[in-house]
């Protein structure tokens, strides 16, 4: 995404590695300074119309909230489950079996400890991986899964906004004069 570059800042007097400043003092002895902080920081973001997000060291928000769905693994054993269940009754009790005794918390391990229980679970662990993948590329529903986004967040400012009214107007019922409480939320949060 081209957003999420970031550009250096141009620096005075940093010239090109080898390059002597005024005053005959070689470039790479700054690095040994205070200004080496200086210039190794000296990055900003681009200028584009999204919200700059500092790093949080392991990867983006988006990619922290993908490694949060891993749901995906719960989903795909409930179908391959409900699939045995109708036609291979003896695969799905061993498959119950172990998932009974192994997390479903870490996708990738519980996935890695079925593929080497037996070959008929190494069978189910690959068919658990199909599953899994053509759930997220055709099933999942995204579009639901940003409009609910927006409406929890919306929905959790709202009410600790009405909270925070509450609590500083010493207010306790919440039905007295509502159009006076929309008047002091936007007087207090200068909406």
């Amino acid at each position: 995404m081209e957003c999420s570059v970031a550009l250096p800042i141009p620096l005075q007097g940093a010239g090109a590695v080898g390059a002597r400043r005024r005053g005959g003092v070689p470039v790479q002895a700054l690095w040994r300074t205070a200004e080496r902080r200086r210039l190794a920081g000296a990055v900003t973001p681009a200028r584009c119309s999204k919200m700059y997000v500092p790093g949080f060291g392991e990867g983006s928000p988006e990619r922290k909230a993908a490694t949060n769905l891993q749901h995906f693994n719960y989903v795909a054993v409930r179908v391959v489950l409900a699939q045995l269940e109708s036609y291979n009754r003896e695969a799905y009790f061993e498959l119950k079996e172990f998932v009974s005794r192994t997390s479903l918390n870490d996708a990738e391990i519980f996935c890695k400890k079925l593929i080497r229980e037996s070959p008929r679970l190494k069978g189910l662990a690959m068919r658990i991986l199909e599953v899994r993948s053509a759930y997220v590329k055709s099933d999942f529903e995204w579009d639901n899964l940003k409009k609910l986004s927006f409406k929890m967040v919306d929905d959790a400012n709202t009410k600790l906004m009405t909270d925070y009214v509450l609590e500083v107007s010493h207010i306790e019922d919440e039905n007295y004069n509502i159009n006076w409480f929309f008047l002091s939320l936007a007087m207090v949060f200068h909406v």
